[in-house]
């Protein structure tokens, strides 16, 4: 593959120059005529599928359903709740016209669903008999945020999940969010081999309008954190302005409690950067679109039939077992241009087939993580198969994982966090007095914010890492995309 086709820049030397390559030359993405957008090509569309298909199947599994709600919003719901108003006022794309026609309201382009939904489940929700509501929805949001487009990290419009469910008590939407959370987690490190810190945000850090925030951080390869996924519970803060009201089993009426959550193809940006490499994407395989690529290798033409029929042979045995194959049966380029190509796709594993694998009735694979290739008995191929790409799927976790602990330093004063964080970034494990203004002066400072506060409490190690006075939370800090 020659160099204007492959990667031209080094993952360790220029990193956001590689990352903006692989995205493009693996044909994930592409940037928009539009400031702000980007064009989710096929390739990249179907990683979103794989992660999409997951998550839909959990939530199913757990009495969630699937809905779609409209993608304007009148401005007097988004009133509605002040906080959560003043919060995405400065972000929200705003209709003011049909065709010639001034609107007499301003309708708001979908920044996140939270109001929408809510003047419906007034409408839906009457008794406890109808709690708990849960309902998931795939959508796109916008959010005018933007000053420089980082596809699948800070675009205009974002494709997404937002779950909004209502519930009797607390106590249910706390079990909610929970659940939400964990699953999240699941789809993060057991399937895209992302491992992540999960934790609380703090007052300032959290969903504005929200009673509480969790939220899921991973570390990047630059030393920046990036947040994963959030699971909120709203309280009542939304049932009391919306009017979602339930009559109870004591015969009275009650404001219900309410939660949100979502991930969005951020996912995939954090796939990219903790597996690729310098020939480009390494995508896990229970995340991958194809996790088996075969290619057939023509030396004679008189090998050509045969070598053909046992591809088609191969995959149909591998199909048969449930993985996903692609047979590159391209003549117009080298068997070498496509290992190439392949591999800048992070396809995990590929499979070889010549006129010597031919005779000696084997394949040949190669291993996308490590560049390892082994020679298969063709009677144990699937086996196999199998077997290395759950070691591949192992074997990029463990490394990310690996970095993620490495990622981590713990502060005790002032001087030493803004040195570390300026040396090697990462996680900082450091001590908060709890105070709004100490928080502010750490991210005014030092550009550093609260990523997470564990959720099982830490005991704190010294005083605030700022000021110094007592502590009341260990917690950890990280500049974050």
């Amino acid at each position: 593959m020659s160099k204007e086709i492959g990667i031209t820049v080094k993952k360790a030397e220029n990193f956001s120059e590689w990352y903006t390559q692989v995205v493009t030359k693996a044909e994930l993405a592409d940037y928009s005529s539009m400031k702000g957008f980007m064009i989710l090509r096929p390739y990249g569309y179907s990683i979103w599928e794989q992660i999409k298909e997951h998550l839909d199947r959990r939530l199913k599994e757990t009495n969630h359903s699937n809905a779609y709600f409209p993608l304007l919003i009148p401005e007097s719901f988004l009133k509605k709740e002040a906080e959560h108003f003043k919060g995405f006022t400065p972000e929200v794309f705003w209709v003011t016209h049909a065709g010639d026609n001034q609107l007499t309201e301003r309708l708001a382009i979908r920044p996140t669903s939270e109001t929408i939904i809510y003047d419906a489940y007034s409408k839906w929700v009457r008794s406890w008999r109808d709690l708990p509501l849960l309902i998931n929805v795939w959508n796109s949001v916008l959010r005018a945020e933007i000053t420089a487009t980082r596809p699948f990290i800070r675009t205009s419009e974002f494709l997404w999940q937002e779950g909004h469910t209502v519930h009797e008590t607390k106590e249910d939407a706390d079990k909610e969010v929970m659940m939400i959370l964990e699953f999240y987690r699941q789809l993060l490190e057991e399937q895209s081999a992302v491992p992540v810190l999960l934790g609380y945000k703090s007052e300032r850090e959290k969903f504005v309008g929200s009673l509480y925030t969790t939220a899921l951080e991973a570390m990047m390869p630059d030393g920046k954190a990036l947040q994963m996924g959030t699971s909120h519970n709203l309280g009542q803060n939304f049932a009391k302005p919306f009017e979602i009201k339930y009559l109870g089993r004591d015969e009275a009426t009650h404001y219900a409690w309410t939660t949100s959550w979502g991930v969005s193809w951020r996912i995939i940006s954090a796939i990219i950067m903790l597996h690729g490499d310098d020939r480009g994407l390494v995508i896990p395989p229970r995340i991958a679109p194809i996790q088996v690529v075969i290619v057939p290798i023509y030396y004679r033409e008189g090998d050509t039939a045969a070598i053909a029929e046992k591809a088609a042979q191969v995959s149909d045995q591998l199909r048969k077992a449930g993985l996903t194959v692609h047979v590159d049966t391209r003549e117009q380029y080298t068997p070498g241009w496509k290992f190439n190509e392949w591999e800048l796709k992070g396809v995990p594993l590929r499979v070889e087939i010549g006129p010597k694998d031919l005779e000696k009735r084997q394949v040949t694979m190669a291993r996308r993580d490590d560049s390892k290739k082994t020679m298969v008995p063709e009677d144990t191929i699937v086996q196999e198969v199998t077997r290395i790409l759950e070691d591949i799927q192992k074997n990029l976790y463990a490394r990310a994982k690996t970095a993620l602990d490495g990622s981590i330093s713990t502060a005790m004063g002032y001087d030493e966090f803004k040195r570390v964080l300026d040396q090697r970034g990462g996680f900082i494990r450091s001590c908060w007095c709890g105070v709004t203004e100490c928080e502010d002066g750490i991210r005014t400072e030092s550009g550093a914010t609260i990523r997470t506060i564990p959720l099982q409490p830490e005991s704190t190690f010294s005083g605030c890492v700022r000021c110094g006075k007592p502590a009341t939370k260990v917690v950890y800090f990280a500049r974050a995309y």
